[in-house]
C-alpha cells in the first residue's frame, strides 16, 4: 500500500475498523502530535501495534498542536507527518483530527485497545473510560527515556 492511502478519513477508518472487526482482528488506537518523529515514537508505536492485529494512530492537526503547545509548534506541517508515520509498517492508518483531545476518534472507532504511553495513568487518558465501557482495554507502554521532541527541540535551538 501506498503510504498516502492509508492517510484516511474518518468515516473511512470507522468503514475499515469494522471490517477488521468481522475478521476477529483486534484493533489497538493510539493519538499523538508526533512533530519531528523520533526513536522514542517509533518504539512507543511499535509496542502499540503488538498489543492488536491493526494500529489506528490519531495524528493532531497543526491548529490542534497550536491550541495545545503554542504558536511555534508544530515544527513540521500535518500533511509530512502523516506521510511519514503511514510510512511505519506498523501502523495501519492515521486520521487527522481538529479537536484538542481525541475523544469523538475514540467514540467512533470503538478500539478494541486504547494505548498511550507510561508517562500517563489510565484515569487521565482521554476515552479510558468510554473504552472500558464498551469491553475494551486501556493499556501504558514504557516510554524510551531521553527521547523527546521538547527536549530535542530546545537541543535545536541551544545550538543556533
Amino acid at each position: 500500500m501506498v503510504t498516502a492511502e492509508k492517510i484516511v478519513s474518518l468515516e473511512t477508518a470507522v468503514n475499515k475498523r469494522n471490517q477488521w472487526k468481522q475478521s476477529s482482528e483486534k484493533v489497538v488506537f493510539t493519538n499523538g502530535c508526533f512533530d519531528i518523529l523520533h526513536l522514542g515514537h517509533v518504539d512507543y508505536l511499535e509496542k502499540a501495534r503488538q498489543l492488536g492485529n491493526r494500529l489506528i494512530l490519531g495524528l493532531n492537526t497543526d491548529a490542534s498542536i497550536r491550541r495545545l503547545k503554542g504558536k511555534d509548534r508544530p515544527m513540521v506541517a500535518e500533511h509530512a507527518r502523516a506521510r511519514v508515520i503511514a510510512a511505519l509498517a506498523f501502523v495501519d492508518l492515521v486520521v487527522l483530527f481538529e479537536e484538542d483531545t481525541p475523544l469523538c476518534l475514540i467514540e467512533q472507532l470503538r478500539p478494541d485497545i486504547l494505548v498511550k504511553g507510561d508517562d500517563y495513568t489510565i484515569e487521565n487518558i482521554v476515552g479510558a473510560e468510554f473504552v472500558i465501557s464498551n469491553g475494551g482495554s486501556v493499556e501504558t507502554v514504557p516510554l524510551v527515556k531521553g527521547f523527546s521532541t521538547t527536549q530535542l527541540i530546545e537541543k535545536i535551538k541551544s545550538t543556533c
